[in-house]
């Protein structure tokens, strides 16, 4: 494996070369974006954690909380991601960089930056479309700004891919990379104009945006059933073998993915330290300066922490776990991920949550289920990224997890165990609603236990059904032997396989 590498290794070769002419490879420049927009997607959340829950409007608030603000925020965060997917797609047009493509790209990078802020303005007045129309305004700056670095780029054919600079249809390649680049911002201009007076439409058209790759495949195919499939043209061998739609590279996803674990595992500790730091002057009067009795009294904040940095990190394991046996990971498993991603991105407000139990114990049944439903969620699409692998399992992973390989069956109960413990945790509050706190957090430490028994229990059930086999052999009536041969035969079958 040390002597393969990925294209963007492979242009950072080339663009060695080119140090001295002021051209630079375009990958250190991705890494750095790639971690940027990883941030920005994660810390959407924030504006959600930091909701204010008034007790005596409890149910109306939480309602609120999850029909508005976190679909809202799973949508931001989904876009950001489409502008994430873009980027790499621009950059696999252009291979190298100089001094003026860096500074367009800092100024898409700051243009991103202020999303978040936009998307604070949409969750604190979500019936005021000035919010709408000024998140839809940076998609459309970033767009233009691809659009100007697609043009920079093809006026100075240096600094393409090598093969489409040598390519006699760079026109038409163009064309067709702005046609790509310029879809979502075009929607979302459609969306500003809406918000102006009809905001829900402007909603639905930035999710439209989304799902407008998987919509124009779907409208594609159905064209061909319908009309027939059309004659494909004359540069087809050299302009369409290098689709802009295809799957991201499986380094790209896991290194987008790691980014997302890392910021949610970091920003658990900066609520820590934010929120759980006592004040000098009320240690003094409320704890007769004992700062170790002050911190006895955040002991609810602490084990809702470790619970929840417990959760990420094992969710993050599990991912790791998956990709380590995935080959190529296909469109349908990047939109799955992606899902997933987006609920993990929400596991901060599981902390809130229940981390705010000690002061408010009145409203932990609703914060609980609301925390077991977001690590449900964030889990069920893990699996169901396994489970579109499994469909086409020769493309997409490695022989030994595949049906019957021998990692197979731990996947899957890997992939399974949060699922299943979320949900019998929500069930369990249904029934044991004055112990839903209790549940939740002998759930939070019993999977990391059942996670260490993982291995050691399905091996020795694996184990004991080999032994089951055994013994049915054994006592299987045996055949007639026609001669000695025949029964040395039937003995070696019988015996263990030497290891």
């Amino acid at each position: 494996m040390a002597g393969l590498q990925t294209p963007d290794q492979a242009l950072g070769v080339q663009g060695d070369e080119d140090t001295g002419d002021g051209l630079q490879s375009s990958h250190r420049m991705l890494s750095f974006s790639d971690a940027l927009l990883s941030i920005i997607a994660t810390v959407m959340i924030l504006p959600v954690t930091h909701t204010k829950i008034y007790p005596e409007e409890f149910d109306t608030s939480i309602q609120k909380l999850l029909a508005t603000r976190i679909a809202v925020y799973l949508m931001t965060f989904l876009l950001v991601t489409v502008a994430w997917t873009a980027h790499i797609r621009l950059f696999q047009v252009v291979g190298k960089i100089d001094d003026t493509l860096a500074l367009l790209n800092l100024a898409c990078m700051m243009t991103i930056t202020f999303l978040p802020y936009t998307f604070s303005l949409m969750v604190a007045f979500p019936d005021v479309p000035l919010g709408i129309f000024l998140f839809c305004a940076c998609v459309i700056t970033i767009g233009l700004v691809q659009a100007v670095i697609v043009g920079y780029a093809f006026h100075y054919p240096h600094l393409l891919n090598q093969r489409i600079s040598h390519s006699a249809h760079k026109a038409a390649f163009r064309q067709h990379v702005l046609g790509v680049v310029l879809r979502g911002p075009a929607l979302c201009f459609v969306a500003a104009l809406f918000s102006l007076f009809f905001f829900p439409v402007s909603y639905l058209l930035m999710a439209t945006v989304i799902f407008l790759p998987y919509l124009s495949k779907a409208a594609g195919w159905c064209r061909d059933r319908i009309m027939g499939p059309g004659e494909p043209p004359a540069q087809s061998l050299d302009f369409f073998t290098f689709d802009l739609h295809e799957p991201l590279s499986k380094e790209r996803v896991e290194a987008f993915s790691d980014g997302v674990y890392a910021i949610v595992a970091t920003l658990l500790i900066l609520d820590i330290c934010e929120d759980n730091v006592p004040d000098p002057k009320d240690v003094e009067e409320q704890f007769q300066g004992s700062l170790v009795t002050a911190l006895g009294s955040f002991g609810p904040h602490f084990l809702a922490y470790f619970g929840s940095f417990a959760t990420v990190g094992l969710l993050w394991f599990v991912h790791h776990s998956l990709f380590l046996h995935v080959r190529r990971a296909t469109r349908a498993m990047g939109l799955l991920n992606t899902l997933a991603l987006a609920f993990v991105g929400g596991l901060p407000l599981a902390y809130q949550r229940t981390s705010a139990l000690a002061q408010q114990p009145h409203e932990e049944l609703e914060s609980i289920r609301v925390s077991c439903a977001i690590i449900f969620f964030a889990s069920i699409f893990q699996f169901a990224t396994w489970t579109a692998a499994l469909l086409r399992q020769r493309e997409a992973l490695r022989p030994s997890a595949r049906f019957g390989g021998r990692e197979h069956a731990l996947m899957f109960a890997k992939l399974a165990l949060y699922p299943c413990a979320s949900l019998l945790a929500f069930a369990s509050t249904c029934f044991l609603r004055r112990f839903s706190t209790a549940i939740f957090h002998l759930m939070q430490v019993a999977v990391p236990f059942a996670f260490l028994l993982l291995r050691l229990g399905l091996r020795l059930a694996l184990a004991g059904l080999r032994g089951l086999r055994g013994l049915r052999g054994l006592t299987r009536p045996a055949g007639p032997l026609r001669n000695d041969q025949g029964a040395a035969d039937a003995q070696a079958q019988l015996l263990p396989a030497p290891c």
